[in-house]
């Protein structure tokens, strides 16, 4: 059954500043079973990834619309994929210590991010666009997306 779209999700790969990630290392970590080191997923967590060039790439279709069908699910945050989409730039960690959470995104990623919410916000106003932080005991975004979002221009309620 689909559900009306309520939150999109920033994250981050947990990956040291300037690693480039693959989709296929995402499909991996997130789906291969627990035994052969991955989450044993039926689906990725992410339906957009952007690399560190800025080049935005597609994981799990969906049809842009303001639901979200059963294929469009995504396992980016436990309790709110229902009525997520989920979106991750590349990196997050520091270079040195994988532990300490770092804003690592490149000029190119920034500025990629900023058209896609900026773009996704202009087609679904209603919708509530937060950090993965805001709705788990995680790092991950790595930065803070409130005060990112009024920078770009988003004031949401």
């Amino acid at each position: 059954m689909r559900k009306e779209l309520k939150y999109l999700v920033l994250h981050c790969t947990a990956t040291p500043v300037g690693r480039e990630v693959t989709s296929d290392d995402i499909r991996r970590w997130h789906t291969s079973p627990v035994s052969r080191g991955g989450r044993g997923w039926k689906q990725v967590g992410y339906t957009d990834m952007i690399h560190l060039d800025g080049r935005v790439e597609r994981l799990v279709k969906n049809n842009e619309d303001a639901w979200v069908d059963p294929w469009e699910v995504t396992n980016g945050a436990k309790g709110f994929n229902q009525v997520s989409r989920h979106v991750v730039y590349v990196g997050g960690v520091d270079a040195n210590d994988v532990k300490k959470a770092r804003d690592t995104r490149t000029a190119a990623q920034k500025e990629a991010l900023k058209r896609y919410v900026l773009e996704f916000h202009r087609r679904h106003p209603k919708v509530k666009i937060v950090g993965h932080n805001q709705l788990a005991a995680k790092a991950c975004p790595s930065f803070d997306v409130p005060k990112w979002l009024k920078e770009i221009g988003i004031n949401q309620k």
